[in-house]
């Protein structure tokens, strides 16, 4: 057998925690290192899976024992460790979102390029089967041409959360927006190409989170002429997963991601020509979260064997432009154009 790739996981909150777990399930990876400046969290984690710890990242990205460095701190870090990571010749996912802007995705998406290597973005939403399924059936024409999209994501915060990294300004680089916003911009450009334009309006309604948004509104129109919709929240009292789209054909609603956000279900409806009720046919998949376990598995079959992946660094890039153009939308308080990168 081919030896296992060795895994490097750093940070050691709760989706590295995922991470950690898969790199050491793969049958072709194994977890190495675990690094987090929180001594509590990298020791529990090596302890678990009888793995090295440490406390500064470029342990892991300095140490030629590593193939594979997943990164899953703060945004304000993930730049800096991707980049040098690809630079030492690993092979790279990050958490979603790719850094705190447009220009840090960019420059990671430039460092792939030069490098050579391969850099995934963690859109795991990707890899949840009622989303899978769906994207399987628009492409398989099952509602025709996508006129209209809307997608609603949230939760509902909790106190102290400004005094936590994602409510600090220069450690997220964004509110809710960037935080969920980001899964929604990319399964947008998944399911329906790169917008034309965008508008926004931001707000904070509840917490108090300074210049950072609790909820944002925004619209992206198409070449073709499709609009579609966001809404993500920190105020969703009840957790909420909603992604419906419109074809001339019919429709693809998916509801729920499991757990709090309940069961996840994808409803097909075909449109009856002659005007009245549709052909539904309802779908539940009710079972584990299998996003995380199936994104590395593609993740590490894209190192040892090739091929197509997705989340590629133009995955995210095209989705942090979409990110990009519904903040200066917001600031401008007009529709803005959005131009994809030559990357």
């Amino acid at each position: 057998m081919a030896p296992r790739l060795r895994t490097a996981v750093i940070g050691c909150g709760l989706i590295e925690s995922r991470r950690a777990q898969e790199a050491s399930e793969h049958p072709r990876t194994s977890l190495q290192f675990v690094v987090d400046v929180v001594p509590d969290r990298r020791e529990r984690l090596a302890a678990k899976y009888g793995c090295r710890a440490a406390e500064h990242w470029k342990q892991a990205v300095d140490d030629a024992a590593v193939d594979l460095v997943v990164v899953s701190t703060p945004n304000l870090y993930t730049a800096e460790i991707a980049v040098a990571a690809l630079g030492a010749g690993k092979q790279v996912l990050v958490e979603k979102p790719p850094g705190r802007s447009l220009a840090e995705a960019q420059l990671m998406a430039d460092a792939a390029k030069k490098g050579g290597g391969i850099l995934k973005i963690g859109f795991n939403h990707r890899y949840h089967p009622a989303i899978s399924k769906a994207r399987s059936r628009l492409a398989e024409g099952t509602i025709g041409e996508v006129i209209n999209i809307r997608a609603r994501y949230g939760h509902g915060g909790r106190p102290g959360y400004e005094k936590e990294w994602r409510g600090d300004p220069q450690l997220a680089g964004g509110g809710e927006l960037t935080d969920q916003g980001v899964h929604i911009a990319d399964l947008l450009h998944w399911f329906a190409g790169f917008p034309l334009d965008a508008f926004a309006l931001l707000q904070t309604a509840i917490w108090p989170l300074g210049p950072l948004e609790d909820n944002a509104f925004g619209l992206f129109r198409y070449p073709n002429g499709a609009v579609a919709s966001v809404h993500t929240s920190w105020t969703q009292w009840k957790n909420l997963f909603s992604l419906e789209i419109f074809g001339r054909l019919g429709s693809l609603s998916v509801d729920g991601l499991g757990g709090s956000y309940g069961p996840e279900r994808l409803m097909t409806a075909i449109r009856n020509p002659a005007g009245g009720a549709p052909a539904l046919e309802e779908e539940v998949f009710d079972g584990p979260d299998s996003s995380w376990r199936d994104e590395w598995a593609e993740f590490v079959r894209a190192v040892t064997e090739g091929g197509p992946y997705g989340g590629t660094p133009e995955d995210g890039v095209a989705a942090m432009t979409m990110i990009d153009g519904l903040y200066r939308a917001a600031r401008s308080g007009a529709m803005v154009p959005l131009t994809r990168s030559a990357s």
